[in-house]
């Protein structure tokens, strides 16, 4: 069976808002990849399958992070041997704070801590798809020696994509397949397939495709609803800014319920989510991602008053809310 998409509660909302009790009965009710499509389990019979669910999240966890886990349990004993020394030796140096700090970072410096960037990135990227809108009839959507790459590239429109459902369907821009006689994506790890845009929601420059053929073990992304997000939280974007890639920029959200006009005033965006990650043209469609992996928006501009149209500092998403409801989705 398929898996629905998948959603992430709001863990700064949960935390603020929801009591112990009420969040331990919520989150058994969270949506997840099957429980749309299951029958209620007995009571009680939930406990196992989550404990299940729990250890085998901290042994991929643990086998991803393996280096850094070592390195902070080597800090840890040496911490512990250091106490027992001088417990065995009462006259010598006592053990201070700053021996401690500097045991620590003698562990770190030999085995840093991958950023939560990093983190994010690994998690988003089996689900980021390369989008290719081909103009023309007789292009095969592979590069060829024989046409310029500026011919190629007036004949294509470049851009990316999020795989939200584990069956290939995929979010990307309206403008990156717009008049494409014909759509390929690129998976993440090389698999490529035709498409076909089975969906569209101009009023938020969105397309919703369906890949033809499909990877083996295709991951969907994770969405997390925008309610808490909030100027300066921590954001990363995915995609092929001219077509190279996958990608990632780092940044901030810059603000909330933005509004953008084309440069030619044919459209007009709102509720937009403004950030600064670094976006060019190639990272439409692509993912805006959290510091815990889910995605909370669909990169779709940037404004630069000059003819040169790169990044200069401002970029806007459309949350993934609206997102989600052009491929027919439930709300969070």
């Amino acid at each position: 069976m398929k898996k629905a998409p998948l959603y992430s509660r709001s863990p700064r909302r949960d935390r603020a808002a929801v009591p112990p009790t009420a969040a331990a009965e919520g989150s058994a009710q969270a949506p997840s990849a099957l429980a749309a499509n299951q029958p209620p389990s007995p009571a009680g019979a939930a406990a196992g399958p989550v404990a299940s669910g729990r250890r085998a999240r901290w042994k991929a966890f643990a086998a991803r992070h393996a280096a850094p886990l070592w390195g902070l349990g080597g800090a840890l004993l040496a911490i512990v041997v250091m106490l027992g020394v001088m417990r065995l030796h009462p006259g010598s140096h006592p053990v201070t704070q700053d021996d401690i700090d500097a045991a620590v970072r003698e562990s770190l410096e030999k085995e840093p801590l991958p950023s939560a960037a990093a983190k994010a990135y690994e998690q988003i990227l089996p689900s980021v798809v390369r989008v290719v809108g081909m103009m023309q009839d007789n292009d095969t959507g592979e590069d060829s020696a024989d046409r310029p790459a500026d011919q190629r590239a007036m004949e294509r429109s470049l851009g990316t994509g999020v795989v939200i459902i584990d069956n290939g369907t995929i979010l990307t821009n309206l403008h990156v397949v717009a008049g494409a006689k014909r759509v390929r994506v690129r998976f993440f790890n090389g698999h490529e397939s035709e498409a076909q845009v089975i969906g569209t929601q101009p009023d938020n420059d969105l397309a919703v495709l369906k890949a033809s053929s499909l990877p083996d073990d295709l991951e969907a992304a994770t969405m997390r609803s925008t309610s808490d997000l909030r100027p300066g939280d921590h954001v990363i974007a995915v995609g092929h800014p001219f077509g190279i890639g996958p990608s990632v920029s780092y940044g901030v959200v810059s603000g909330l319920k933005r509004e953008f006009r084309s440069p030619e005033g044919a459209r007009t965006l709102t509720n937009l989510i403004q950030f600064d990650a670094a976006a060019n043209p190639g990272n439409s469609g692509g993912p805006l991602v959290t510091m815990d992996g889910h995605v909370v928006g669909i990169v779709t501009a940037i404004l630069n008053p000059s003819e040169q149209r790169t990044f200069i500092g401002i970029a806007f998403a459309v949350p993934i809310e609206n997102a989600a409801s052009a491929a027919g989705m439930p709300p969070f």
